[in-house]
């Protein structure tokens, strides 16, 4: 994560970084599979009208996975002989930590902005 550290334009928070932040806190809850992690996550999301994109979620995880944050492997499909899955774990637990860390500061900032303009514009 040293070489690419993310800096805050001050408004709300990008979603490659809540979509990372989403899939590190996935797989520490043993959802490892990356057609899972995607359905999970547009499962929670829908009732918000939010549906992540296949190719963010993957280049969600490929950051991931060049910060060294998390490790990749293959495992046969269940029910399959030769059909294999990507799976992904947590290389670093202290480095996801960092990153919840730094994510949870760009939350907190959001959700004080989005209350202000609902204040502001809606009372």
């Amino acid at each position: 994560m040293e070489k690419r550290k993310r800096e805050s334009t001050g408004f709300l928070i990008k979603q490659r970084a809540f979509l990372k932040l989403y899939i590190i806190t996935n797989i520490e809850n043993g959802r490892w599979y990356g057609l899972q992690l995607l359905d999970e996550m547009r499962k929670e999301f829908h009732p918000y009208g939010f549906e992540p994109q296949h190719s963010e979620i993957y280049r969600a995880l490929h950051d991931l996975l060049e910060d060294g944050v998390l490790t990749r492997g293959k495992i046969k499909k269940e029910g399959s002989k030769y059909q294999e899955v990507a799976v992904y774990a947590i290389k670093d637990p202290e480095k996801a930590k960092t990153y919840k860390k730094m994510v949870k500061v760009d939350l907190d900032r959001s959700s004080q902005l989005l209350r202000k303009a609902l204040e502001d514009n809606y009372s």
